[in-house]
Parts: structure tokens; C-alpha cells; sequence
């Protein structure tokens, strides 16, 4: 079964991008994992990222292995793509984590390695098992009983120290309290133990060895000398042989529900010199060219760089476009590269709970930024929204069907004069609180309640031609809540998933621990948080604060992008 796994994986066309090749022989050997499908993980830049940041540390090599298409039913040891090998065999298995509902699949993987699940239980010869992501940077603690290590950084600033103190051959605990102790941003679980109140909440979380009592993430600062783009291009993912470019990291504007617009602070973008010789690169290899960051459209300059491209024939797509940046120019580079249709995010229906979400862009500017997408030759709208919010009433979900009929009557008007109609998809996405957010603090909607909305909006925009309705899953929504804002006794429910091979109704019927009590309930503000032991640089007070006003329905001006003593991240520059 392991060499059919590895045959199939061979017949991919992928086309690797510098990077070096080396053998195995004498050097720290890696089996890098998202726990994910290939298709998944090869459409994320962020794995690929590692990948390369691996491979480019002499004494070490790095290979790559994912879930297996069919997942639980698949028998036999899980292998890598590049040699074939089994993952037991390696020195580290490391874990790529961007999503909270795939933490299932680390325990699958583990399992189909041979591996106890447990860290506890593993020792001599097991292989090191740690993890990273940005799903790891916000809260670890319900799968790290499953992990010996997390790193809780960015992987450009920490790998090459943490490989200048890991040594393969030396005792684990030993090792484990070295890595813990000289290199900034590791957390080691079996080094913590938290302790509850008679209310199930946490009274204390601290470490039982010599370790730093907080982890601070690291980060890098400058990201001018050091471009992230795809080292592999294959079709077999959601972007279809397209070269990503990432321009920047975080966000300046705030929205009080979105963890990266957080912990990314200060937020940061390559110069345009760089990101046009990534471009210059993706050009000699494929006719895409993607544009990746959680704020694409704030990038300074952004129109000229793709101008240049533009007269190069490429096509160029951006992973997110905020309403109120849809400048003339920008449009028409979308619409220059064929791009059929535009995403929108207007996140609420109402301006009020828009205000509460500080998301800064008005009625207007969505309504805007849509006729000017159609007179452009851009006749197909996705439009987010988000149901579930903080202060959210039956109003502001109706809100969302009011203001897509508004912009369906824009849609049509322009769309007349270009004699044709495209369609409207309207995606609705549950609320789930983050940790470190301003609204970490506020409880979830009950599925129930979710798909009372979610109903109330597709009823009312049923008979609308060109509108196209589709809602994600609130059970999913709820499960992402519960791995979100869990504890390590969140671990327990992630081990009966397990054992059901995914029955998420089975598991939870029979869980011990009870999920409401983390995906539902609202937080005291005196609560100590599972992730509170991590240090992104951003005061808990600020947090209050911003939560508060996001209550009162205040807004909040995005960050200056300077030192300040707004947030506390910059408090050592002033």
C-alpha cells in the first residue's frame, strides 16, 4: 500500500522551484506533514513556505507527506513523496497547521505512522513530533497532549536556531528542556500543567521545569530580504499551476473577529522591487500569478507592480480585496487578466453591526465597488457574510438580504448597459470567536440558532434570479468553536473522534467533557484563557478595550503601521 501511495503521488506534474536536493545521508531528516489532502495542502503557501525554509538549512532534508485521499480506510504506513520512506523512520515529523478542524487528522497520521498518539507514551526510536502554523500560534492546548514540541512563530525567524540546538541522538527530555530553554518561540507541553477552578475554568497555568513561564512568538521584522512564493507548482490544487507571491503579513484594519489582523502585528509588506523579481521568477514558469496576504489591496504601489505584468500577458489573481480600495485601476488590472468574477466582503448586513465588527467600509462602498466591477467586464459577485456576530439581531440578519438586493439592483444596472447578466453567490459563514481577538471574550450561536438564520436569508432571497445562496455547516462551524477555544481536556473529545473514525454526533453524545461549556459560553473578563501563556505582544487590556467598544458599536481607526502605545505590540521601539 505504501508504494501504491507513493506511485500515485510520483504521477503528479509538479514542478519544483529551488529547492536543493540532498540526501539523507548524515543530516536531520524532516517528514513535513499538512494534515490534509495533497490538493489542500499544496494550495497552501504557507506549508510550501516551510518546505523551502527546511530544505534550505544545510544539515537538514526535508520531505513531504499528507492524508491519504480516503482518509481512515486506507491501511499501511503512511510514506513520503519524495522517497517513498516511512515517516517512523525520519528524525522529526513535523506538522503544517492552518485549520482547527484539522487537528482529527494529526491523530490519523500518527496513527497510520505506527506512533503512540500520546507524547507521553513515546520515546526511543519514535521520532520528534512537532508542530507549527498559524493555528498553533493562537491556541495549541487541544492537541498537546499528541505533541512533544510546538514552534509559535514564523518559521523564517526560528528554524535555524532551533536546528542549531537539536541533536538527533541526545535524550529527548534533555533535549526537549535545551530547545525549550535557548530557543524563543518553543513550547513544550509535558513542561506545563494547568490547574482549574471549581467552575471548570483555568486558576493557573504554569511551567513544573526550568523554562520561560511565557512563550513569546517570534517574528520576522523585516520582510524585505526575504520573499515567500511557491517552491512547487503542480495543477492538482485549488489554484491550478499558479506561482503565489505573498506581499505582505497582517492586516491593518482591525476587524475585531479575524485573528490575523492581530497576531501579525505590526503589519508588514515586501517592498515592490522584491515582489516584482518573485514575479519576474513565476513568469519564466507559468502564466498565473497570484497575489496572497490578508490584505492585498493595501499593498503600496500595488497597481504598478501589476501593471508591468500585465503587458507580459500574465494573469494575475488577489486572495483578498477590501470594497473601499477598488480604484479604477485596480479593477481594470483584475479585468485585464480575465478575471470572471470578484469577491466582496461586506461581513454584515447592517452598517451598525458593521461598526461593532470594525470593519470600515460602508453600504456605499460595497455598492460602489460592485458597478464598478461590471462596467469593467467583471459580471460574476461573490459576496461574504458572516451570521452569528457579537449584538447581532433578527434585523441585521435580514440586513444581509436587504443589502443583496441592493446590490443585485447596481448588478442589473450596470450589467444592462454591457447587455450581460452574471450571477451573485452569496456565501454565509458561521461566527466562531478567536482566540486573541477583541471578541475571544464573546460566546457562539447554538447550531440551532445558526440555521434559523441561515434559512431566514435563503427564504428571502429564494426568488431572486442571478442570486445563488450557499451557507456552511454550523455543526462544522460549532466544532471549529469547540477546537478553538478548548483546553487540554478538549483533548479527550479529540481522541474519542478518533476512535469513531470521525462521527463527530457519536462523539460528542458520548464526550465527558462538555463542548458547550468552550464553543458557547461567553467569557468573564477576569477568565485566564488556555492561550493566555502566549505572548503575541498585544496587551489583554487593549483586547478589553477594543471588545467593549465593539459592544457600544465604536470604531476604532486601523492601525498607524508606526510605533505607538496603542496595542503594546511596538512598546519596545518607543
Amino acid at each position: 500500500m505504501a508504494k501504491k501511495t507513493y506511485k500515485s503521488y510520483k504521477k503528479l506534474a509538479d514542478s519544483e522551484i529551488g529547492i536543493i536536493r540532498k540526501t539523507g545521508s548524515g543530516r536531520i531528516k524532516v517528514a513535513l506533514a499538512y494534515p490534509n489532502s495533497y490538493h489542500v495542502g499544496m494550495s497552501n503557501l504557507g506549508f510550501q513556505s516551510v518546505y523551502r525554509q527546511f530544505n534550505k538549512i544545510e544539515h537538514v532534508v526535508c520531505e513531504r507527506f499528507f492524508l491519504p485521499e480516503n482518509g481512515y480506510e486506507t491501511t499501511g504506513r503512511v510514506t513520503t513523496i519524495e522517497s517513498g520512506r516511512p515517516v517512523s523512520e525520519f528524525d522529526i515529523i513535523a506538522f503544517s497547521v492552518s485549520f482547527e478542524n484539522d487537528y482529527p487528522n494529526i491523530l490519523t497520521l500518527l496513527e497510520k505512522a505506527g506512533l503512540p498518539l500520546k507524547s507521553s507514551d513515546r520515546g526511543p526510536p519514535h521520532p520528534l513530533v512537532i508542530a507549527g502554523g498559524v493555528t498553533c500560534f493562537l491556541n495549541p492546548e487541544p492537541v498537546a497532549p499528541y505533541i512533544d514540541l510546538f514552534l509559535i512563530g514564523e518559521a523564517e525567524a526560528m528554524l535555524y536556531r532551533f536546528f542549531d540546538f537539536f541533536e538527533p541522538e541526545i535524550d529527548r527530555k534533555t533535549s526537549l528542556q535545551t530547545l525549550a530553554r535557548n530557543v524563543p518561540g518553543t513550547y513544550v507541553p509535558e513542561f506545563f500543567t494547568p490547574t482549574y477552578n471549581r467552575d471548570g475554568t483555568i486558576a493557573s497555568f504554569k511551567p513544573v521545569c526550568d523554562v520561560p513561564d511565557k512563550i513569546s512568538r517570534t517574528f520576522l521584522k523585516d520582510l524585505s530580504l526575504e520573499p515567500t512564493c511557491s517552491s512547487i507548482i503542480t495543477p492538482n490544487t485549488t489554484f491550478d499551476s499558479t506561482f503565489l507571491i505573498e506581499v505582505g503579513r497582517g492586516c491593518p484594519h482591525g476587524c475585531r473577529f479575524c485573528g490575523a489582523g492581530f497576531i501579525y502585528r505590526p503589519p508588514r509588506f515586501r517592498p515592490i522591487d522584491l515582489l516584482q523579481k518573485c514575479m519576474n521568477r513565476g513568469m519564466k514558469i507559468t502564466d498565473k500569478i497570484g497575489l496572497v496576504g490578508a490584505a492585498v489591496s493595501d499593498l503600496p504601489g500595488i497597481e504598478k507592480l501589476c501593471e508591468k505584468s500585465l503587458k507580459k500577458d500574465i494573469k494575475i489573481s488577489f486572495s483578498s480585496l477590501r470594497a473601499d480600495t477598488m480604484t479604477p485601476e485596480l479593477v481594470s488590472v483584475l479585468s485585464k487578466s480575465k478575471v470572471k468574477t470578484a469577491t466582496i466582503a461586506p461581513d454584515a448586513g447592517s452598517n451598525r453591526l458593521r461598526k461593532v465588527i470594525n470593519k470600515g467600509i460602508t453600504e456605499e462602498d460595497v455598492l460602489s465597488a460592485t458597478e464598478t466591477f461590471v462596467e469593467s467586464g467583471i459580471l460574476n459577485l461573490k459576496l461574504y457574510f458572516m451570521i452569528g456576530l457579537p449584538t447581532e439581531t433578527m434585523d441585521d440578519v435580514e440586513e444581509i438580504t436587504v443589502l443583496c438586493k441592493k446590490i443585485k439592483h447596481t448588478f442589473l444596472k450596470s450589467s444592462r448597459l454591457k447587455k450581460r447578466i452574471g450571477e451573485i453567490t452569496v456565501s454565509l459563514n458561521s461566527f466562531v470567536p478567536k482566540p486573541f481577538t477583541p471578541f475571544q471574550w464573546c460566546g457562539m450561536d447554538d447550531v440551532s440558532t445558526l440555521k434559523i438564520k441561515i434559512k431566514k436569508i435563503k427564504t428571502g432571497l429564494k426568488r431572486i434570479a442571478n442570486i445563488r445562496v450557499n451557507a456552511d455547516v454550523p455543526r462544522w462551524a460549532y466544532i471549529q468553536a469547540l477546537l478553538s477555544r478548548g483546553d487540554r481536556k478538549v483533548a479527550q473529545i479529540l481522541s474519542l473522534a478518533h476512535k469513531t473514525h470521525g462521527n463527530w454526533a457519536q462523539t460528542l453524545k458520548a464526550s465527558p467533557v462538555n463542548p458547550d461549556f468552550y464553543a458557547l459560553r461567553e467569557r468573564t473578563l477576569g477568565e485566564l484563557f488556555p492561550w493566555d501563556f502566549i505572548d503575541h505582544g498585544i496587551s489583554k487590556s487593549f483586547l478589553k478595550k477594543e471588545y467593549k467598544k465593539g459592544i457600544q458599536g465604536k470604531t476604532s481607526p486601523p492601525c498607524p503601521m508606526e510605533s505607538c502605545n496603542k496595542c503594546g505590540v511596538c512598546r519596545e521601539d518607543t
